[in-house]
């Protein structure tokens, strides 16, 4: 056992389950590599969960947090601050022109906001329509807002008012609708439910059913927005505009924020007292949040991103054409993609890359998830594909 993993084994509550045999202790990052307290080197092709967008120490996003660092850290939302303005601009006009945002320090906060506001819009509707697979994060109603059990058991009873639908599936929502319904929130790529992508018929239905009944729709990007499919909210592959998007993980370059946008119809339902963040809208977490924003919005950087999309799904479906035995199929839209297994290999596939300098990530036994930064260079995500590739080799022998 390394020094680092028995004092964490000591004084750390064990809450994440790390992967079985290899594990390294990460100590420094750079574009899209990060190096172990042994001098070990890796190839990100999982971002923090796709939380370095622009690679690990961006030069912009490091200059944006030292320089807002040595001029003020943290005061409170009692005082108007300069980057929280600037960054709330920004998100708004490249999101819903007269919409209003909320700031808080992660993906579940901000669900949790967007669940209020829900839940406050019409005095009497209550009820929450999610999908089964999904994932919104781990407090107690998002936690019951997550259509997956093995989340909920611990913790049951669960908040009352949330109904779980078919991903995909537009007459299974449809049917859950009634006159208690205040929202139908969803992923529209489910990331920590396996990579699975709305489809274009769904996601736009679901738009008009919310128009229709007059309940909100809202869509969770904490994990595929941020440029994250080619264009900077996922949404934008479809014609459909939600009533709220959340956004978290990408948005901070690294530091814990997330952002609740709100439509201009709902952006007075939250009052004062009515929501509250202590550290959100933090001046030197939104100066590196608006760094990154200035880099995905260069000209050509989402289509760029977008380009190495269509490499690596080319990739992996050649990987399913060569390997048949072990690979099942593709999933994925631009940098958020996943191969599926035949076999329950994936664990053994996240240790053998890792073991070969290449840092994936395993969902259950059969799913292989890759959320690789924006800013990869296709050398360098060859360079993890063919890393992949020979784990593949080494296994089927």
């Amino acid at each position: 056992m390394g020094k680092y993993e028995e004092l964490e084994s000591k004084y750390i509550i064990n809450t994440y389950n790390r992967q079985p045999g290899f594990t390294p202790c990460l100590v420094r990052g750079e574009g899209s590599y990060a190096w172990d307290d042994h001098g070990k080197k890796y190839l990100d092709f999982l971002s923090g969960l796709a939380v370095n967008v622009v690679g690990h120490c961006h030069p912009a996003v490091v200059g944006a947090i030292s320089k807002q660092a040595a001029m003020l850290i943290h005061t409170s939302n009692l005082y108007y601050g300069a980057p929280q303005a600037e960054l709330a601009e920004i998100l708004v006009t490249k999101t819903m022109e007269g919409g209003k945002v909320f700031f808080a320090n992660s993906g579940a906060e901000v669900n949790e906001a967007a669940i209020k506001l829900a839940r406050k819009n019409k005095k009497g509707r209550y009820k929450i329509i999610t999908a089964h697979q999904s994932f919104h994060g781990r407090t107690m109603a998002t936690i019951t807002a997550t259509g997956q059990s093995k989340y909920q058991e611990p913790f049951k009873p669960l908040l009352d008012g949330f109904s779980y639908a078919s991903f995909n599936d537009l007459d299974s929502f449809e049917a859950l609708v009634d006159e208690q319904t205040a929202a139908i929130m969803i992923e529209p790529i489910q990331g920590e439910g396996g990579v699975h992508v709305a489809e274009k018929d769904f996601i736009e239905g679901l738009r008009e059913i919310c128009s229709r009944e007059n309940i909100l729709l809202i869509f969770d990007e904490v994990q595929c927005g941020m440029g994250r499919t080619g264009k900077l909210w996922a949404f934008e592959n479809w014609n459909a505009v939600p009533d709220i998007v959340t956004v978290a993980k990408g948005l901070g370059g690294g530091l814990p924020i997330g952002a609740m946008i709100a439509a201009e119809p709902y952006t007075e339902i939250l009052q004062p007292g009515d929501h509250a963040s202590t550290f959100g809208g933090n001046p030197v977490v939104c100066s590196a949040a608006l760094a990154v924003m200035r880099v995905l919005m260069a000209d050509g950087f989402l289509a760029s991103a977008k380009d190495k999309g269509v490499l690596i799904k080319n990739e992996l479906e050649r990987f399913i054409h060569l390997y048949p035995e072990v690979a099942s199929n593709f999933r994925g839209l631009g940098l958020i993609c996943a191969l599926e297994l035949k076999q329950p290999l994936a664990k053994k596939i996240h240790e053998r890359c890792t073991v070969g300098g290449l840092l994936i990530n395993a969902i259950g036994d059969t799913t292989i998830r890759l959320l690789p930064p924006l800013t990869i260079s296709e050398e360098e995500l060859q360079d993890g594909l063919n890393i992949l590739e020979s784990v593949i080799k080494v296994l089927l022998k």
